[in-house]
């Protein structure tokens, strides 16, 4: 009886509980009329919610590592219930902390950040009226996008919730973990591919000894590839900062191995202009020893393969390398040399002219694909943007870019942590080499890269000189401010 008069105490203070139990009352009741089994949903989303309020750090530092995991199920629409789960879960918690007077922690960039995805939407409004070059049968490919650009927004806002409650070396090192998914299923289909289920099937090629491309968890091996080099430049900041680096060197070699793997060309030239921002701010002899030697292993096993020396040799017989053959030559040879430069020449040149037709605001957020005559993304995202947004697209989209490269260079000008100096220097190199990756491939579709990039991001803008004066803050803390 005590327990259940302070059950009912609670909730006579707390109205919205109250109505929290009397909507699960009906819903379960509904389901139970229903289906028997549904029952099962709700249960488990009200201990879900129980346990993300009472357990907040260690629930979203679950969260975060769980999504590494997740792409190969994307037939069963699960990314994007993650998606959806993260944002209602943070703005939910917005809600109860501002409820409970208590401050929302975020940073100048993520306003900007914030205004950038509104500015977005207009896109996707303008499609149904008539405003851009397709119709309203393109909304829901428009929206989709939107909302996918929104979960990047959400992801930096929860993780900026973390702030004064996770040590930001600690939260770095607990995402590691986040690699641990794609290298196991990544090994596996070294080993055995033959046991895997189909949609753990790495993609055909020649290389190593299964003749396959590694992807691991992630769908596809150029997605992989912008993972694990996320995943390396975090890597190469533990291993500074280490008094024991030779476990970090391993896990670096691990890490390069993997990435070859992925026999992605573009991903090569990435690795190049991340080596060379990594060790320009701190150039020595001993540094730019292991920025060659990194660089050459990563050569030096893509070359090993027969697939990796096709690719190679396919690139002599692009415009870019061979001066006697002019673009629109290699354009025709397109269509029957299999070359993959070539081939996307083609692509360009054609939805470059389509841009012509519709130059301002371009034909809507999210449907590239729509306007491409194969049904692909136009292998290279400054041309997307200039498809779905226009000029004016175009031109927030390299400001969101510049945006970032901005933060993390004023982030490093202006702190004295060097631990925070050097996650910053890791970062640049990333964004610099995303971009450069951009002009040959999708990696703006890499959305499960992108969401480990705002993760890291957000804590490189904390205040690590708090945390240098408080080294016993625990991994996880009950501080509710």
């Amino acid at each position: 009886m005590p327990i259940l008069h302070h059950a009912g105490s609670l909730i006579r203070r707390i109205p919205w509980i109250g109505l929290g139990c009397i909507v699960f009352g009906v819903t379960s009741g509904f389901l139970v009329a229903t289906n028997p089994l549904l029952l099962a949903i709700p249960i488990v989303a009200v201990v879900g919610l129980i346990y993300f309020f009472t357990c907040f750090e260690q629930a979203v530092m679950g969260l975060l590592i769980v999504r590494s995991s997740l792409d190969p199920f994307s037939s069963l629409q699960l990314p994007a219930v993650y998606a959806i789960t993260v944002d209602a879960l943070t703005i939910l918690y917005l809600i109860v902390a501002v409820l409970q007077g208590r401050s929302i922690k975020c940073d100048r960039f993520w306003w900007f950040f914030a205004a950038w995805v509104i500015l977005q939407g207009l896109w996707v409004i303008l499609l149904p009226f008539g405003g851009l070059g397709l119709n309203g049968s393109a909304l829901a490919d428009s929206a989709r996008e939107w909302v996918r650009l929104f979960s990047w927004l959400m992801v930096y806002l929860l993780v900026m919730q973390l702030k004064d409650r996770i040590h930001p070396e600690k939260i770095i090192s607990q995402l590691l973990l986040a690699t641990v998914a794609p290298l196991v299923v990544g090994t596996l289909q070294i080993v055995l591919p033959g046991v895997l289920p189909s949609y753990f099937l790495p993609i055909p090629g020649n290389g190593f000894d299964t003749g396959s491309r590694i992807n691991g968890t992630l769908g596809h091996p150029n997605t992989f590839a912008t993972f694990i080099l996320l995943f390396i430049a975090i890597v190469c900041w533990q291993l500074i900062k280490s008094t024991r680096p030779w476990r970090w060197l391993i896990m670096l070699s691990l890490l390069a191995f993997f990435y070859v793997g992925s026999k992605a060309l573009f991903s090569l030239m990435m690795l190049a202009v991340f080596v060379t921002v990594l060790i320009v701010p701190r150039l020595s002899l001993v540094n730019l020893i292991g920025g060659i030697v990194l660089f050459a292993l990563v050569i030096g096993l893509f070359a090993s393969t027969p697939f990796g020396q096709e690719r190679l040799s396919s690139v002599a017989n692009t415009p870019l390398i061979n001066p006697y053959l002019p673009v629109d030559r290699a354009i025709l040879l397109s269509q029957t040399d299999n070359n993959s430069f070539n081939w996307r020449l083609s692509q360009w040149t054609y939805l470059l002219k389509q841009c012509e037709q519709f130059p301002l605001l371009g034909y809507g957020l999210g449907v590239s694909m729509k306007i491409s005559t194969n049904g692909l993304l136009p292998h290279n995202d400054y041309v997307r943007a200039l498809v779905e947004g226009g000029i004016v697209g175009f031109t927030t989209y390299i400001t969101f870019f510049i945006a970032q490269v901005t933060r993390l260079v004023l982030l490093f000008k202006n702190s004295s942590h060097p631990l925070q100096r050097n996650l910053c220097i890791s970062l640049l190199g990333i964004i610099l080499a995303i971009t450069v990756g951009m002009i040959t491939e999708n990696i703006w579709s890499h959305t499960t890269m992108f969401f480990y990039w705002w993760t890291f991001l957000a804590i490189a803008g904390w205040d690590w000189n708090h945390y240098s004066t408080h080294k016993n803050i625990p991994i996880f803390t009950n501080n509710q401010e």
